[in-house]
């Protein structure tokens, strides 16, 4: 069963003035931000966005327009989608630490830009596959941070009902969260394969990490994807390190958008949401037109370790990161603008974060109060079948551990329930 539960704080009230922005401050690459200025249309409060030239990088293909046009109400969304998942993700790193999640962790502080881009892009009829950092990409396909923080728990209340864990998330037209490296890119590429076949206007966004991008089941997807000309989107999250090494030292080729070689690349500043947010939108209109896949890197950075057990300083120093937080934050970046050219008041933005730390908050209290799947062999055989589609009987190792689904216990009556 998928359960979805709307954000909070898209109810709270659209508190938007007219404005003029120039984006100053660096990113990750030393470019300059997208200068942002105001209209009003048919009683419509819209933006007229400018991206700075080095937004976007090109691979035998004619990037997306620098200018766009954008309602105001989208960008303070897009601020109060990145504040939320931050916000979980640092619930989740205390409550690793607190020991009350084991196992695996992979958090996504730093890289929000990037899940919120895309979403905000797209529809919840185009279909999104992911790595194991996928906990912002999940939030963001409609899982409550409750569902999100449950499974991280192992707590009924899970997305996946306490059984995934961190590595395994899904939600509607959210297919993982997939812990095997680099594995959910052929499924990402099989679910492009279904919006055409169906002959839906609708594409995937497929997402792996620079650490991944060497695997040969990447470039098998990539033929094949060409082949059929699928709508799919092949998205690098590169942020600088696979684990514990350098992109330098792994990869002889570090443009990762120009991986496909004989698919159009398009490399994107990963840490400016603006630029994140059209590129996606030009990715999807790219690929539903029948001009097939592309492959796009968005350059980011994590903040923290590649997972809980790594605390991401031994192979790079904290000045590098202290410097990423202070000058390349996307959070703050497109904060500092909201404030600086009245988008929003100081006394709104801290309402949205007031908003949003009490959410999680409350989320994080609710999932911590939640109980664990019951110890009943009954819940190892729910997930395996969509309810509906069961076939009579799940034959086992043995005879004895032949599973009746209509009964909802073993065939055989000596097994122990």
């Amino acid at each position: 069963m998928l359960r979805t539960v709307t954000n909070p704080l898209r109810r709270l009230p659209n508190l938007v003035s007219a404005f003029t922005v120039l984006r100053k401050s660096p990113s990750c690459l030393n470019r300059n931000y997208a200068t942002i200025e105001a209209k009003t249309t048919d009683g419509d409060d819209l933006v007229n966005i400018t991206l700075p030239p080095t937004s976007f990088e090109g691979y035998e293909l004619e990037g997306p327009d620098l200018t766009f046009t954008t309602e105001k109400t989208t960008l303070l969304q897009m601020y109060k989608d990145m504040i939320i998942i931050r916000r979980m993700e640092m619930a989740a790193d205390a409550l690793y630490k607190a020991k009350k999640i084991r196992g695996f962790c992979h958090l996504s502080i730093g890289q929000e830009a990037i899940a919120v881009g895309i979403e905000n892009a797209i529809t919840k009829k185009d279909t999104v596959i992911t790595s194991y950092r996928c906990h912002g990409f999940t939030f963001m396909r409609g899982a409550s941070v409750k569902e999100v923080l449950g499974e991280l728990m192992g707590r009924r209340c899970g997305v996946s009902f306490g059984k995934g864990g961190s590595m395994h998330m899904y939600a509607q037209g959210f297919y993982g969260g997939n812990g095997i490296v680099g594995a959910q890119v052929p499924l990402g590429t099989g679910l492009a394969f279904a919006h055409k076949y169906r002959g839906e206007k609708n594409c995937n966004f497929t997402l792996y990490g620079d650490g991944a991008a060497n695997q040969g089941q990447v470039f098998e997807s990539f033929n094949m994807a060409k082949l059929f000309d699928l709508p799919v989107v092949y998205c690098c999250e590169n942020n600088k390190y696979g684990m514990g090494t350098s992109a330098a030292r792994s990869s002889a080729l570090t443009d990762y958008y120009k991986r496909g070689q004989y698919i159009p690349g398009l490399k994107v500043n990963g840490m400016d949401i603006l630029a994140t947010y059209q590129a996606s939108k030009f990715a999807k209109d790219w690929t539903i037109s029948g001009n097939g896949p592309l492959v796009i890197e968005f350059e980011t950075y994590r903040y923290g370790g590649h997972s809980m057990s790594d605390p991401g300083t031994t192979y790079r120093t904290r000045e590098e990161i202290q410097h990423m937080r202070s000058t390349n934050d996307p959070i703050n970046g497109l904060k500092n603008k909201l404030l600086e050219f009245n988008i929003a008041s100081e006394d709104e933005i801290k309402a949205y974060d007031k908003a949003a730390r009490k959410y999680v908050d409350q989320q994080v209290q609710e999932a911590d109060n939640s109980p664990p799947p019951e110890a009943k062999m009954s819940i190892l055989f729910e997930d395996v079948y969509v309810p509906g589609s069961e076939i009579p009987v799940l034959r086992g190792r043995i005879s004895d551990d032949s599973w009746d689904f209509a009964k909802g216990s073993f065939v055989s009556e000596n097994r122990v329930q």
